[in-house]
């Protein structure tokens, strides 16, 4: 008998039972978009693709002649641990401490990643189960919402585009919700809208977390993409957070290094313990010449962590500089690797789907649909700076080839 938890899938002739984790998951909305990309390739047109915060520069040479050197090791071949080599966990805390000014045990408080995501995802399985509630801010990096529901939690969705507010609706939701929230997810510089915040903000979090009994969850990722002078704040130098949370860092954005998959969990030992506890029945650890390699990219290569950040801020200045020539709407965002804007008028009631299909159909640019973050998202896009500032020009001269035609919606 197929217990209320399953759904069938149907595949041919046979229908498969699957877990009702599944069955919650909504439709993916990148879906018609990633498929006309592909056509679109296929027919031999030149993307220029803005959809994906997907580095396109190689990391430092100096890391990449350590994990070749490293790979020579016969030793290293071998399985790693799950929680990241000493010497890679020492040096995230000496990084944390020259950074941030926080002192972090490395063998209770900081724990390697396959990928931030992953940890991420995991860090969820760890806290919470049927009934469990987490805040999540919105629009919504989808990951943040669905480790949640894959959890068997639930999401509540609050806005996170004003800090004070998003902080006000937290203390009302703890006040007016039983059970309160178990997990309150942040995420500054923010994915998708670069939404920041100052310390304190987060001196703010910790004392809410203490008085509701809440625990804090915080994606750092970009924590090395900032511009203008701007300095991104770790969740941890708030007084007292140690106490409540963990924030999650990688190694894909500042160093270039997003398809070796290499991130960090640092922060309170009991949630670092619970995250150890679920990777040790999951994983063997990361590849351990991608772990040597990142000791040495943390040890020597912080410059080419700065030069990365200079090279963003002339592709935003760029992509907004030719934008605001058509008149759009943009705000430059201080950190991250994206630029979130309005859909101009009159383009607007097409929808940020639709109107995303328009850019790639007749202007041969990728960008993401706001709607794909959350009903909050609705008549945004997000573009990433992937490209280099040629590139993205050049995206900016097609799209306004392609807007100076009559609206229509796609397909019909």
């Amino acid at each position: 008998m197929r217990s209320e938890s399953e759904t069938p899938f149907h595949d041919g002739d046979f229908t498969i039972p699957v877990a009702g984790r599944v069955r919650r998951l909504p439709p993916y909305l990148f879906g018609r978009i990633n498929a006309l990309k592909q056509k679109k390739r296929s027919e031999g047109v030149d993307v220029i693709d803005l959809g994906m915060g997907n580095p396109t520069d190689p990391p430092d040479p100096l890391i990449r002649s350590k994990l070749a050197e490293a790979v020579e090791d016969p030793r290293n071949h071998r399985y790693s641990v799950s929680s990241g080599i000493a010497n890679l966990r020492r040096e995230v805390a000496t990084r944390y401490w020259k950074r941030y000014g926080v002192r972090l045990d490395p063998d209770d408080e900081v724990i390697a990643c396959i990928g931030s995501k992953e940890g991420f995802s995991h860090m969820c399985l760890a806290l919470m189960g049927p009934g469990d509630t987490a805040i999540v801010p919105s629009p919504s990096f989808p990951i943040h919402v669905y480790s949640v529901l894959l959890a068997s939690g639930n999401v509540i969705s609050l806005d996170c585009r004003d800090p004070d507010e998003f902080l006000s609706n937290i203390s009302y939701a703890c006040q007016h919700l039983e059970p309160k929230p178990k997990v309150v997810i942040v995420n500054f510089p923010h994915n998708p809208t670069t939404t920041c915040v100052e310390s304190d903000f987060y001196v703010d979090l910790v004392r809410l977390a203490k008085r509701y009994g809440f625990l804090v969850i915080s994606d750092f990722a970009y924590a090395d993409i900032c511009f203008d002078d701007y300095q991104a704040p770790s969740f941890l130098s708030a007084p007292g957070a140690l106490d409540v949370g963990v924030e999650f860092t990688t190694m894909s954005k500042g160093y270039s290094m997003a398809g070796w998959r290499i991130g960090f969990c640092t922060g309170n030992a009991e949630m670092i313990r619970a995250l150890a506890t679920i990777k040790g029945y999951y994983d063997y650890g990361i590849f351990q010449p991608v772990q040597i390699a990142a000791i040495i990219a943390m040890r020597h290569c912080e410059a080419a962590v700065e030069s990365v950040a200079a090279e963003y801020q002339v592709r935003r200045d760029a992509l907004c500089d030719g934008l605001e020539r058509l008149g759009w709407d943009v705000t430059r965002p201080r950190a991250s690797m994206f630029v979130w804007t309005p859909i101009p008028e009159p383009w607007a009631e097409m929808g940020s789907i639709e109107f995303a299909l328009k850019l790639l159909d007749e202007a041969g640019v990728a960008c993401s649909p706001g709607r794909g973050f959350g009903e909050e998202g609705e008549n945004f896009l997000r573009l990433a700076i992937v490209e280099n500032s040629q590139r993205l020009r050049q995206a900016v001269r097609q799209i306004d080839r392609c807007l100076k035609t009559e609206p229509t919606t796609t397909g019909s």
